[in-house]
């Protein structure tokens, strides 16, 4: 697990390689890849557990 002091390092890093203009843009991509990530995994659990349709949304 990350602690404290790693997480600041990892931020202050980031800051400075893609610079505070950046970094927004940067955790908006990064959270929306993640909520099309657990979308494609919620749609693959509910069609294993039978159910789905038949079919995977999208």
């Amino acid at each position: 697990m990350i602690g404290t002091y790693e997480l600041i390092l990892i931020l202050v890093i980031a800051l400075i390689l893609f610079g505070p203009k950046r970094l927004p843009e940067l955790a908006r991509a990064l959270g929306k890849a993640v909520r099309e990530f657990k979308g494609a995994v919620t749609d693959l659990e509910e069609y294993g557990e039978g159910k789905g349709k038949g079919e995977l949304r999208g």
